[in-house]
């Protein structure tokens, strides 16, 4: 099956941190991760690139996986509890969905080391809205509380990606927006650069900052900037 192009990409993503970090740090994996992914995948394709589903074959492009009619209505399930939040549907409605930004020639610092990653990096938005210098990530969840949605994202190193996401485009605020496989419930987390240091959504972005330099500073030891010349 044809891959989508954004992946095909020379720039160093997000999502090669992580592969990193599982290498040099791997967790127990519970519960089914393939289809945690691909049901995930099925979601934001449902709010945000929905010429992508196929709702009578219950396929989505560039995807393998095969999903159940159980799948594709819970789907439906969580889009509509979406579009019920105030604040979800108007971001959605201002917002650019799949927006790819890309930064070059970004000199890092890590413990007052400076760095560059040469290939660049890159990342691909669920929802972006420039006009705002804002932009939004769309989590399904097995959390059922908000409490429960904020220690998955610690987990899955959500807000890292967020301050990535914020860096590369330029953005001051971002939204982490979950939705609730178990009873739809709708969980919102700022992260905002400019806010007091004392303010929560500011130690999300500072915390996020220094896992992605923790991690892109390896990345540039193990991959790029310590390169041997044959």
């Amino acid at each position: 099956m044809a891959q989508d192009p954004y992946f095909g990409r020379p720039e160093i993503s997000n999502s090669d941190l992580s592969a990193l970090q599982e290498m040099l740090h791997p967790k127990p994996q519970f519960g089914d991760k393939e289809y945690a992914y691909a049901f995930g995948t099925l979601l934001d394709n449902m709010i945000t690139e929905p010429d992508k589903v196929d709702l009578f074959n219950l396929t989505v492009k560039y995807q393998t996986y095969r999903y159940t009619a159980d799948d594709f209505e819970l789907a439906k399930a969580m889009k509509r509890a979406y579009y019920k939040d105030p604040f979800a549907k108007m971001i959605s409605d201002a917002a650019d969905f799949q927006a790819i930004s890309t930064r070059y020639n970004w000199l890092m610092n890590y413990n007052g080391f400076d760095f560059t990653l040469s290939a660049g990096t890159r990342c691909k938005w669920d929802l972006l809205v420039r006009a705002w210098k804002m932009g939004g990530d769309i989590k399904s969840t097995a959390a059922e509380t908000q409490s429960q949605f904020e220690a998955a994202c610690e987990h899955f190193g959500y807000f890292r990606s967020r301050a990535w996401y914020m860096d590369i485009e330029g953005t001051n605020k971002d939204m982490l927006i979950g939705i609730s496989k178990k009873n739809q419930k709708i969980f919102k987390i700022c992260v905002d650069r400019n806010a007091p240091l004392t303010d929560m959504s500011r130690k999300l972005y500072e915390h996020g900052k220094s896992q992605y330099e923790d991690l892109a500073f390896k990345y540039w030891l193990m991959f790029d900037g310590l390169k041997i010349s044959a």
